[in-house]
């Protein structure tokens, strides 16, 4: 029978590990970690608790996840990282526990963490989320199903990125990210439509592309008129005829309370030309 716990891994007794997980050499797992079926824990992978990892997850080389948060805030208290299933976290990802006892710092389902990438103390990843390398989220980032968030950039505590989202490598991101957008820059700027990532998604072909026609007017509406942001959003309840305009609206609604930072502007090109094709 195959040994699917290396010799030299560290496994605290404690620790709750389904007879199907895989350790690598000289992992470190301690008292209050559960980890679910099928899941491989890489070479000096460190897990402390507590930390809550479900099936088929892939933990690579080095990531150290459920440490204490960096935040000076923290008293000792009892918080959690939560992971769901089908992860791939690469070699040495960061993800720290939350703040207070009872908190915690969530990835949901299937998302992919490139190498070092840092994900802070209460934040919340949802599904299918592309987070590229040396990307370092502060605490208390929401970002919601499908978006890409490309390398070597920070995000501001606070920020909400929305779904199918695409934020461009080496940006600055201190506001938020509304949904469907392709931000980059420093400072960043909503650029256009992600229209990649919702053709992927197959919202164009929604309804004989209905939806898309309405994502686009909401763009024209929110980045290339002179409209004021609440006289936008007005405009944009009057074509909110599908979820996804509507879940637009609301995030943008909502961007504006605190503590969220408010979102990304637009940019207008200087001979008044769109950005979007």
């Amino acid at each position: 029978m195959k040994t699917l716990i290396h010799h030299t891994a560290a496994i605290h007794p404690g620790a709750e590990l389904h007879p199907t997980v895989e350790v690598g050499p000289y992992a470190v797992i301690g008292r209050e970690v559960k980890v679910g079926p099928e899941t491989t824990i890489g070479a000096h992978v460190v897990l402390e608790g507590p930390t809550e990892i479900g099936a088929r997850n892939q933990i690579f080389p080095g990531a150290a996840i459920g440490l204490e948060p960096q935040d000076l805030k923290y008293d000792g208290g009892s918080s959690m990282v939560k992971i769901g299933d089908g992860n791939r976290i690469r070699e040495y990802v960061t993800i720290n526990r939350a703040t207070l006892t009872g908190e915690a710092t969530i990835i949901g389902n299937n998302n992919l963490l490139m190498a070092y990438a840092h994900v802070g103390h209460n934040c919340i990843i949802e599904d299918s989320v592309t987070i590229a390398n040396g990307v370092a989220l502060a605490g208390h980032i929401h970002i919601e199903s499908r978006a890409t968030i490309s390398g070597v950039l920070g995000v501001h505590q606070f920020v909400h990125i929305g779904k199918l989202a695409m934020v461009g490598g080496m940006s600055r991101i201190a506001r938020d990210v509304p949904p469907y957008m392709l931000v980059e820059g420093n400072p960043a700027r909503v650029r256009s439509l992600n229209i990649v990532g919702i053709k992927r998604a197959g919202i164009a072909q929604a309804e004989q592309g209905q939806v898309y026609g309405s994502l686009k007017k909401a763009f024209r509406i929110l980045y290339r008129s002179d409209l004021t942001l609440s006289q936008a959003l007005e405009q944009l309840e009057l074509i909110a005829d599908n979820e996804h305009v509507q879940h637009l609206l609301q995030f943008l609604r909502m961007s504006q309370m605190k503590p969220r930072r408010g979102s990304i502007p637009g940019r207008q090109l200087p001979n008044g030309d769109e950005e979007i094709c």
